[in-house]
């Protein structure tokens, strides 16, 4: 007994602890790197010497005065991505339901995020479960379920759009060289893509019709879009919007730095995928073991859930389980 309260308690409220701060630095960890990465950066770009005029009254080099032009365009778009970037990896629920794809008001989501957490809570009681457990599953099914839902959805239509984003590049360029102006080839993409790039394009489109410079409207597409692919057609556009230069050259360019990315993607997707299959079976081990085990001697382990002490086993258990998955999901995901 220590201040009255048993040391297997206190031990279990001490494990409770350690696991759910190891859950939350595995969670937030790539967020914390990716942050001062950008801090870094932007620091460093905004620490870079911009060369003026001379004393003596010499005229600009037309080569330097552009070169001049295209730095202060890029420290404005850094400066702009900056604040960009924290909504981009953590956008609010209105915009995430956007990049998904998915037409629902806040209000319908709330609703369908109330009426799946009352099928889990009751699911849970038709099962035999006790009330605390199907309060759980309650929380988890009204809070967890349909942001997951919304998350996979989100990035299914986010690769969906990476897979097509060359090809739209492509067909720029080739209307830049045959003379059409960018605002035609935008509204072609618009009309002809494959989804989600022809309603990305038609908003763009859209926002041009009404009168928004050509900069602002390109750079909604990364709101609605936060890929660094989708980055770099913005920054290229707005480069060439305010400093002018070869758009089909430097459209051509990036069409290939695209394709180079896709096609390295796909390859650590291959050589990811021995990591990923040891990962899965290391994770299902437990979950396999106590299903075998319930079927052969469900008297055994039928404790783990009818009596208290099994409960508090089964639950940190449950936590630390969660935590070794999401560590092996950060060791074996990789980004470029």
């Amino acid at each position: 007994m220590l201040f009255g309260i048993d040391t297997t308690v206190l031990a279990m409220m001490g494990l409770i602890g350690l696991s759910a701060a190891a859950v939350a630095y595995a969670l937030l960890y790539g967020r914390i790197a990716s942050e001062k990465q950008r801090d870094e950066r932007l620091v460093r770009v905004a620490a870079a010497p911009v060369r003026t005029a001379g004393a003596g009254g010499r005229k600009a080099d037309p080569v330097s005065s552009r070169k001049r032009s295209v730095q202060d365009t890029l420290k404005d778009i850094e400066l702009k991505q900056k604040f960009k970037a924290a909504r981009s990896t953590n956008p609010p629920m209105p915009l995430r339901l956007q990049q998904a794809g998915l037409k629902l008001s806040m209000g319908k989501f709330w609703i369908f995020s109330a009426i799946t957490g009352v099928l889990c809570f009751f699911g849970m009681l038709i099962a035999g479960m006790p009330l605390t457990v199907g309060l759980g599953a309650a929380v988890v099914g009204a809070l967890g379920l349909p942001r997951f839902l919304v998350n996979y959805l989100r990035k299914r239509r986010q690769a969906a759009f990476l897979d097509e984003l060359p090809n739209a590049v492509d067909v720029i360029v080739r209307g830049v060289k045959a003379g059409l102006p960018l605002n035609d080839c935008l509204r072609m993409i618009a009309s002809e893509a494959k989804e989600p790039l022809r309603s990305e394009f038609r908003a763009v489109v859209d926002a041009l019709a009404i009168g928004i410079p050509l900069d602002e409207a390109i750079s909604r597409l990364f709101e609605r879009m936060p890929l660094p692919e989708s980055n770099f057609l913005v920054i290229v556009i707005s480069i060439q919007a305010k400093a002018g230069g070869n758009l089909s050259e430097a459209l051509g360019n990036l069409a290939r730095v695209l394709r180079e990315r896709k096609k390295m993607r796909a390859k650590i997707q291959a050589v990811s995928m021995e990591a990923k299959a040891s990962a899965g079976i290391i994770g299902s081990l437990p979950l396999i073991v106590m299903a075998l085990v319930w079927i052969t001697s469900p008297d055994y382990i039928s404790i783990l859930w009818t009596d208290p002490r099994g409960q508090v086993v089964l639950g940190v258990s449950a936590l630390v389980m969660f935590t070794g998955v999401m560590v092996m999901r950060k060791m074996i995901n990789f980004d470029i």
